[in-house]
């Protein structure tokens, strides 16, 4: 009777440390694949970052130059539409606007 006990103690044994493996494997595995997730994410922010410092580098560098009268006219002319007197603008109207677009259209 006593080596019956003994066995079902070990059997409950095993039992319990195999869950307990298991278990600590599962914790294991989850942490590991959470560590990919936010490496993955970092370095995806990193980009991010060194896309911003260089956009930021460059409006830096506009504002530096706003005072200049080459950039009072690039943007008059640019955003504005303006033009200097006695200036002719030829526009192209037989100039494709996108063909990138009418590439699509012949294709469909």
């Amino acid at each position: 009777m006593e080596k019956k006990r003994k066995k079902k103690k070990l059997k409950i044994r095993h039992i319990i440390i195999c869950f307990l493996f298991g278990y600590l494997g599962l914790i294991f595995w989850n942490q590991r694949t959470l560590m990919r997730r936010l490496e993955t994410k970092k370095q995806a922010m990193e980009v991010e970052v060194k896309t911003l410092e260089i956009e930021i580098e460059g409006l830096n560098k506009e504002i530096e130059d706003s005072d200049s009268l080459q950039f009072v006219e690039k943007v008059a002319r640019d955003e504005l539409g303006m033009v200097k007197p006695r200036e002719i603008i030829y526009i192209d109207k037989n100039k494709k606007k996108n063909p990138f677009l009418d590439a699509l259209k012949k294709h469909n």
